[in-house]
């Protein structure tokens, strides 16, 4: 189980991780929750779904979220990297994207940009189309995604 994965590992390493998570709305957190013991290795989670949320708590410059919008690599950047900045973590992962129903009207629906930020390390961004598969569908997409990412930093 994916899950157990990244606990054994991050307990093994000794990291701390944040999450920031737009679109998601916390189900990385719950996921990493759902295991007894997750306390060692969850420092905290962020969930910033407005934009006042994600400057205020997270740092992200109001001058990305007017240029780039909430969902683009950039803000997924700024939010990974506030996530750490605002904690005592060494990794985390960000999530923000348009879950639907609808697109925005310069993005399309299932557009979710991850952000991975660990101390000392290059911030790593990238954006999936997952489609307009529902809301449901793509949080649950958005939140294994972060899941394969947090393990991939920590293998």
């Amino acid at each position: 189980m994916i899950i157990q994965e990244i606990l054994d590992l991050a307990r093994a390493q000794g990291v701390m991780i944040a999450t920031a998570e737009s679109c998601t709305g916390g189900m990385v957190s719950a996921a990493l929750t759902d295991l007894p013991g997750s306390s060692d290795v969850l420092e905290r989670g962020f969930v910033t779904y407005s934009n006042n949320a994600k400057k205020e708590q997270l740092g992200v410059s109001p001058d990305t979220l007017e240029t780039q919008g909430a969902v683009s690599e950039r803000t997924a950047r700024e939010m990974a990297e506030g996530a750490l900045s605002h904690s005592h973590a060494d990794l985390a992962v960000s999530i923000t994207g348009i879950a639907g129903p609808g697109a925005s009207d310069h993005k399309p629906e299932g557009r979710v940009c991850f952000g991975l930020a660990r101390n000392g390390l290059k911030t790593f961004t990238e954006t999936k189309e997952f489609g307009a598969q529902g809301r449901a569908e793509v949080r649950r997409l958005s939140r294994d995604h972060a899941l394969a990412l947090l393990k991939r930093a920590l293998n």
